[in-house]
């Protein structure tokens, strides 16, 4: 099981990571043609909206909803029944989408025509009127993706956003790249574009359907008892799963509020937390529903026990290690990866995202393990307990948000922002693991924890000596003492690899990659 679940998170980790990498190309150019301009930040607040529907009712509720059914659906009544329950939960949820966007993209032109805004909103209101409907192709897409998912058919959900990432990038070198035209202009050129890719991610889902034998129809019949069990789990997991989105939500918002640049900072810095994140924890997050669900189904505990306990060790020995390097390296990575010579990523934009990602950093660890704890949830079919103790967190890291920005100084408050997020996140995650432990049983914490303990001492190490590669490689001339981007790449690549050769060799002298059965 352990070596099919490992194998599974590969393939969804090389399209993962395909379609992280081009993201940070995508970003790149972001970076170069519109810097921490105002018409980012507005790009950057409008997007969150129909992403967060995507993480709400899509990735999230659907999957929490979706794969446990359907799983049972195919193993109990066969392909015909699951075709069945597919194509009505299609027509309902494209039903419920489209009426959202209208009244969004509604709403949106009425405030338009008759609302007198300030600048920050004046910018954001068109381009969110734009992206509202890609709220539409993206959650369907994620309805597909959760039929993939139950049938463990992982590639196609791993490679689609590729998509996304690859008309962004036509698009930014196509229409943005003329500094002549205004910059709200050609940010507005750009949601068309990623229109455009929403209606492409979905068309290319069909025959992948195909060839899983399922040719799903419009069906009405909504009263169908599965139907509602799905929604009854879609419900509470709607929040339960998106409680991380609802936060970066927020800080979109009040980043916008707190200042004009805020929010592309802190997306800028967000891009580079999700690399890892996207690389292995959401990967394996994918793949640990349906696995948790059979477990579940087959009511064996012991292996969920043992599933869960391997996935954490798993994570931690990946998440302590990049959180830390994030941290002590924020500064030469952003210089690395944004700052590129006539562009308009300047040395206060480099600055700003530094600082948010030093902050958001730490949150590499708490998110990745919430990637595993939510599931276990939904494979019990318990969808209500991650929702309550999320939306106290929702309260919790609003209250630290504007907290953080009627007393944080003005260059620092989205820092502020970002720091409130992994806090928040980290007390859910606190919650979720003591509720956990009361339902199945043991988890084995303590050796867990020892373990954890043992990974953070490794990478502290790592990242002092991380931290000073670059100031002895400048002491010995070279390459890296120069000022080009090849002296920052070798600088950020020796801090890197010499960091990673300690950290193996400290956790080699520790024992902290025992295997997880041997807890």
């Amino acid at each position: 099981m352990s070596h099919r679940i490992f194998k599974s998170t590969a393939v969804v980790s090389l399209g993962t990571g395909v379609s992280r990498a081009l993201g940070l190309f995508r970003e790149i150019l972001m970076a170069h043609y519109f810097g921490t301009s105002l018409a980012k930040s507005a790009f950057d607040v409008a997007f969150r909206a129909p992403n967060l529907f995507r993480r709400l009712f899509g990735e999230g509720a659907l999957s929490a909803g979706l794969v446990p059914v359907l799983t049972k659906t195919v193993a109990g009544e066969g392909k015909e029944a699951a075709e069945q329950l597919v194509g009505r939960m299609m027509t309902l949820m494209g039903t419920i989408l489209i009426a959202i966007v209208a009244l969004g993209v509604g709403g949106v032109s009425l405030a338009l025509q008759h609302g007198h805004w300030g600048i920050r909103v004046t910018a954001v209101l068109p381009l969110l009127r734009t992206l509202l409907p890609y709220a539409f192709f993206i959650c369907m897409v994620a309805l597909c993706m959760g039929v993939f998912n139950a049938h463990h058919r992982f590639a196609l959900p791993a490679f689609t956003p590729v998509v996304l990432n690859v008309v962004w990038i036509a698009v930014l070198l196509l229409a943005a790249r003329n500094a002549d035209v205004p910059a709200a202009e050609r940010i507005q050129l750009l949601a068309w574009g990623i229109l455009l890719a929403g209606a492409l991610q979905l068309a290319i889902q069909i025959p992948g359907l195909w060839r899983l034998g399922l040719h799903p129809r419009l069906s009405f019949a909504w009263t169908d008892a599965r139907v509602r069990r799905i929604l009854l789990l879609m419900g509470p997991g709607a929040l339960g799963m998106g409680i991380h989105q609802i936060n970066f939500f927020l800080d979109g918002i009040l980043a916008l509020w707190a200042a004009e640049w805020a929010p592309a900072a802190l997306t800028f810095a967000e891009r580079l937390v999700y690399l890892p994140l996207g690389l292995f924890a959401t990967a394996l997050g994918t793949v640990l529903l349906p696995t948790f669900s059979q477990q579940a189904v087959h009511s064996d505990p012991v292996q969920l026990r043992t599933t869960f306990r391997a996935s954490v060790h798993g994570l931690m020995l990946v998440m302590v290690p990049s959180a830390l390097g994030l941290m002590v390296l924020a500064r030469p990575i952003v210089d690395l990866v944004y700052a590129w010579q006539g562009g308009a990523f300047g040395e206060q934009s480099g600055l700003l995202t530094a600082r948010a990602l030093a902050f958001y950093a730490p949150g590499l660890i708490v998110f990745s393990l919430y990637k595993v704890l939510v599931p276990v949830f939904y494979a019990l079919e318990d969808t209500r307990t991650p929702v309550r103790v999320g939306i106290v967190m929702v309260v919790l890291n609003l209250v630290l948000n504007i907290t953080f920005i009627l007393t944080w100084p003005l260059e620092f408050k989205h820092a502020g922002l970002a720091l409130a997020t992994v806090l928040a996140s980290g007390a859910n995650c606190v919650c979720l693991a003591v509720i956990l432990q009361r339902r199945v049983g043991a988890l084995g914490w303590r050796h867990l924890t020892g373990g954890m303990l043992r990974t953070l001492l490794a990478a502290l190490g790592m990242a002092w000596v991380a931290m000073r590669v670059p100031g002895w490689l400048q002491l010995t001339g070279g390459l890296a003492a120069g000022e080009g981007k090849l002296a920052q790449l070798v600088g950020v690549v020796a801090a890197i690899v010499v960091g990673m050769a300690v950290y193996g060799a400290l956790l080699a002298v520790l024992r902290t990659t025992r295997p997880a059965s041997d807890f």
